[in-house]
């Protein structure tokens, strides 16, 4: 039986601001942007998901222009994010950043207001700071409809989180198939505190930071036996949202393409079958004995790093070298992301990518890897 939460059927698809296209420039594609979120009202899907430090800023901002300032207000229902650790911010500076998101986005008021990447080493901050109480604060002003957490650490510490603040309305995980029983995740153990506690959840990374949507031919294999027709990206996103209580499934969308065929199956969503679970049980198999880094490359770790290294360029390349069996032109892709770049061999060891990496990547190993196999 289909849930409702909020008054939204469950599950749709969300459009995650996260990855929007760029330009040569690097700045946001605005135009195709704005495309995009036609073709995502067009096929009757209402969340957007944004963050307070998405692209410094630029996310929220073009919010505004693709989307509240084209569409009447009670046509979309968007969602952001207070980050009170990223930055280390102080407690003035980490509560400005509801009226900046406000004054950014021009929405007036958010449907969905979470408290960003809560993590073992970030959650007492966010107690000192007093920013559960402020999000409750905020909502009874009126400024948000209904609040939450994005989350990234162990089903004990959530479970801990939502006995702790009850009243949390939503909380948002990542879960995909790759990381369902990965033990640096736990998206299954983490899926299961949330429906204990009564929660609906809000999926993120559902494609793995697009790792699921070209995957190890192995696998292609996999699903191209099982239906050649369907998309790579179409069994990762419908994985979850077979799961229980799942309030919507955020993908970050980077063009037009991905928004076609997402929406071509989400539109009118229907669940797995039994049949096609066995599929991706057998694909779960397969993805235990690879030992990819499982970056998603949300670019956390770049933003304080002092050697300018780009590691999740860094760790794309030696993922696609380790799928693809020693790709012969790794090393010319590693040379051109680092181009004008620190290279990996150029890591300090001072551990700021690993202090954010919601992943809990042993980055500085990973590195040294990296240099070995492809400088």
């Amino acid at each position: 039986m289909m849930e409702r939460y909020f008054g939204e059927k469950t599950p749709k698809l969300g459009f995650g601001l996260m990855r929007l296209p760029k330009l040569e420039d690097g700045s946001i594609d605005v135009e195709q942007t704005k495309t995009m979120v036609d073709m995502f009202l067009k096929a009757g899907l209402t969340y957007f998901d944004t963050a307070y430090v998405y692209d410094n800023g630029e996310s929220e901002k073009t919010a505004k222009v693709a989307l509240v300032d084209r569409y009447p207000r009670d046509s979309f229902t968007l969602a952001t994010k207070l980050n009170g650790a990223m930055g280390k911010p102080t407690v003035e500076q980490a509560k400005a950043q509801l009226y900046t998101s406000l004054e950014r986005t021009g929405a007036g008021y958010f449907d969905y207001y979470l408290l960003h990447a809560v993590q073992e080493n970030n959650y007492k901050t966010y107690e000192e700071y007093g920013l559960w109480d402020y999000v409750r604060e905020a909502k009874e002003k009126g400024l948000i409809k209904h609040w939450g957490f994005s989350f990234h650490a162990t089903p004990e510490l959530l479970d801990q989180l939502l006995t702790e603040h009850p009243d949390a309305e939503f909380v948002q995980l990542q879960i995909n198939y790759a990381d369902w029983d990965n033990p640096d995740v736990q998206s299954r153990r983490c899926l299961e505190v949330a429906r204990k506690h009564g929660k609906s959840v809000v999926v993120m990374e559902p494609v793995k930071g697009g790792m699921l949507a070209n995957p190890v031919k192995e696998i292609q294999d996999v699903f191209l036996k099982a239906d050649p027709e369907a998309s790579f990206a179409s069994w990762a996103i419908r994985f979850v949202a077979s799961q229980d209580g799942i309030l919507t499934v955020l993908s970050g969308m980077s063009n037009t393409e991905q928004m076609a065929d997402n929406t071509s199956y989400m539109a009118d969503f229907k669940p797995l079958s039994e049949e096609e679970m066995k599929v991706i049980e057998k694909v779960q198999e397969i993805y235990k004995n690879i030992n990819t880094i499982p970056c998603t490359a949300c670019h956390y770790c770049t933003e304080g790093c002092p050697m300018g290294i780009p590691i999740p360029d860094i760790f794309r390349v030696r993922n696609n070298q380790m799928l693809q069996s020693d790709d012969p032109k790794a090393r010319e892709r590693y040379e051109r992301v680092t181009m004008d770049k620190g290279k990996a061999s150029d890591c300090i060891q001072c551990g700021q990518c690993e202090s954010v990496c919601p992943q809990h990547i042993n980055i500085i190993e990973r590195l040294i890897d990296c240099a070995e196999n492809l400088e």
